[in-house]
C-alpha cells in the first residue's frame, strides 16, 4: 500500500500512513532472538485535532515471559536530523558496515547484523521528529501533508518538539500497553539536550518514570557554542579537543615520550583551567610576560604557530583550526571527528569551505541505510522520501521558552538537575567522543563537575568518553565499549 491508502481512526475520518512489520531473528554473545519490527506513524494531536504524523521504527522480542522488558526511545538532534544515526549506526539489530576507523568502505553499502546492538538487553523505539524522516504535518484544511515552507511550525520550536516527544511516548506506551515498562532514553547531540529537558518534562508533565537516561555527544548549554572576544569558556572547552587533534596527527610539541594519552589529556585539561582560562578571562588585567608565556604553551599544546596564537589571543575558531592545523599538506581536519582528513578542495582561500570528512562522507551510507533497512526488510510501502537532515528545520528553529533563537542562552542542565532530584532511582550516562569539535568532551566535564549534586546522586551519573568523533560509535572499538557499558548501565538501572 502506499501512503494514500488510509487506516480510519476512532475520533474522527483523518487516518495515517499504512505502517509494515516483519518477523526476524537477532544473533548476538552466541545467542538467538526471534523480534519483530514494525514501522508505523502515530497521529499527535492539538485539542483533539490531528496535527502531525510521527514515524517510529520499534524492535519488540518476541516469547518473552516474566517481566516486563525494559522500552528505550531513541532519537538524534540537529535539530533536523532523523534517528537514523543511531538507528543504523549503533542501537538497532542492524547497521551499516564501516572501517575499523569510522569510515565507510566504497559503495554500494550493505546492512549488516549489529552484534552490539541494545536490543540484547531492552526494545527499542527510534522517533523521528516533525519534519525529519517520514514524519509531516497534517494541513487542517485537506488532511494532507503540510506545506514545508510553512513559516511558523509549532513542532520546529524547542517547547513544541519537547511536548510532541512526551505526546508521543505517552501515546505508544498506552498502544503497547508497556506502562509496566522500565523506561529509558537516549539522544544523540541535540538528542542529548532533548533527553535533559526530558529528564524533568516527561516525568513531571506526562507521568513518564524514567529508569536510566544516556546522553551521547550531547549539547547542554548553547551558550557555550557561541564564543566572542567576551568570554572565555568556550575557548577552553574546545582546547583539550585541539590538543588532541596536535597529537594525533604528530604536531603537538607538549607531550612527553613516555606519557600515556590518559596523563596527557589530564595535563592538558589542568592548563586549560588553571592557565589559559584565567588569560582569556581577564585579557591586558594579565601582564604581558605571564600572557605571552601561556599563549606561547597554548600554542604548543595544540600545534599551531606560536605568533598566530598569540595575534589571536588564545581565541582559535573551530573553523580556523580545522583548515590550518594541516594546511601545507593542503588537508582539512573533520570538525565532527578531527581524526579524519580531507583534501582541501580550495587550499589558497582562507576560509573553510570544503566538505567535512565526517559527517558529509556518512550521509550517503546512511541514507542507503536507512531506506533499506525501512523499504526492504521490513516492508515499509510509500512515496515519502526519507528526510536523512533537514537543513530547512534546523534553519526555522525558535526558542519558544526565551523568544528567540538557540544563539541565545537555552540550555539543559537545569532540568536534567531537576529530572535526577525528581526520581532519586533515575540512572545518568553521559559520553562524547574524545575527538568531537562540535560539542566538545570538556564541556560536559565542567557541566558535570558545577551540578552541586549530593553524594547518593553522584553515584547515579556516569561520564564517560570514547575514541572517536561526534558518532564514536562508527569505530569498532569504541562501539563494543559503548555496547558493554550500557549492558552494565542497565543492570544498574534495573537493579
Amino acid at each position: 500500500m502506499t501512503e494514500d491508502t488510509k487506516n480510519p481512526t476512532s475520533k474522527d475520518d483523518y487516518a495515517k500512513p499504512e505502517g509494515s512489520r516483519n518477523l526476524f531473528t537477532y544473533r548476538a554473545d552466541g545467542k538467538s532472538f526471534d523480534y519483530e519490527a514494525q514501522a508505523d506513524w502515530i497521529i499527535l494531536r492539538k485539542e483533539e485535532k490531528p496535527k502531525a504524523e510521527m514515524f517510529y521504527v520499534r524492535y519488540f522480542l518476541t516469547g518473552e515471559s516474566g517481566s516486563p522488558r525494559p522500552v528505550t526511545f531513541v532519537f538524534n538532534g540537529g535539530p533536523g536530523a532523523s534517528s537514523a544515526y543511531l538507528h543504523m549506526g549503533a542501537i538497532g539489530p542492524r547497521r551499516m558496515d564501516f572501517t575499523e576507523d569510522g569510515m565507510p568502505a566504497a559503495p554500494p553499502y550493505a546492512l549488516k547484523d549489529n552484534a552490539e546492538s541494545w536490543l540484547a538487553f531492552s526494545d527499542l523505539v527510534f522517533i523521528d521528529p516533525i519534519g525529519t524522516g517520514f514524519s509531516r504535518m497534517i494541513d487542517e484544511k485537506t488532511g494532507k501533508d503540510e506545506e514545508k515552507n510553512k513559516e511558523d511550525i509549532q513542532y520546529w520550536q524547542v517547547k513544541g518538539d519537547l511536548e510532541s516527544l512526551g505526546e508521543f511516548m505517552s501515546k505508544f506506551l498506552s498502544q503497547f500497553h508497556r506502562w509496566e515498562s522500565p523506561v529509558f532514553l537516549a539522544g544523540e547531540s541535540y538528542g542529548g539536550f532533548r533527553v535533559a529537558k526530558l529528564a524533568k518534562m516527561a516525568q513531571k508533565d506526562y507521568g513518564i518514570g524514567l529508569a536510566g537516561v544516556v546522553l551521547i555527544s550531547p549539547a547542554l548549554e548553547f551558550s557555550l557554542l557561541n564564543s566572542s572576544d567576551y568570554d572565555a569558556l568556550p575557548w577552553v572547552d574546545t582546547f583539550p579537543t585541539m590538543a588532541e587533534a596536535a597529537t594525533i596527527h604528530g604536531l603537538s610539541r607538549k607531550i612527553g615520550r613516555d606519557e600515556s594519552r590518559e596523563a596527557y589529556r589530564e595535563r592538558v585539561a589542568q592548563f586549560a583551567l588553571k592557565e589559559l582560562l584565567p588569560v582569556l578571562a581577564a585579557g591586558e588585567l594579565y601582564p604581558e610576560s605571564i600572557r605571552n608565556r601561556v599563549l606561547s604553551s597554548a600554542a604548543d599544546f595544540i600545534g599551531l604557530p606560536r605568533t598566530i596564537v598569540k595575534a589571536k589571543s588564545g581565541r582559535i575558531s573551530i573553523d580556523y583550526f580545522v583548515k590550518n592545523l594541516l594546511r601545507e599538506k593542503k588537508k582539512l581536519l573533520g570538525l565532527y571527528d578531527i581524526s579524519q582528513i580531507q583534501d582541501d578542495p580550495f587550499p589558497d582561500r582562507d576560509e573553510l569551505g570544503g566538505p567535512d570528512p565526517t559527517l558529509h562522507t556518512i550521509s550517503r551510507v546512511f541514507t542507503a541505510g536507512i531506506n533499506s533497512q525501512l523499504r526492504e526488510q521490513i516492508g515499509l510501502k510509500t512515496d515519502r522520501d526519507y528526510e536523512l537532515l533537514s537543513m530547512e528545520v534546523n534553519e526555522k528553529w525558535k526558542d519558544d521558552t526565551r523568544g528567540h533563537s538557540l544563539e541565545g542562552l537555552t540550555g539543559a542542565t537545569d532540568d536534567l538537575r531537576y529530572g535526577i532530584s525528581l526520581n532519586s532511582h533515575m540512572e545518568v550516562y553521559i559520553t562524547h567522543g574524545l575527538y568531537d569539535l562540535v560539542t566538545p568532551h570538556f564541556s560536559t566535564d565542567r557541566l558535570a563537575a558545577q551540578m552541586k549534586l549530593t553524594e547518593d546522586q553522584k553515584k547515579k551519573l556516569t561520564v564517560k568518553h570514547y575514541p572517536g568523533g561526534h558518532m564514536f560509535y562508527g569505530r569498532a572499538a569504541s562501539r563494543v565499549a559503548l555496547f558493554e557499558d550500557m549492558k552494565a548501565f542497565y543492570q544498574r538501572a534495573l537493579g
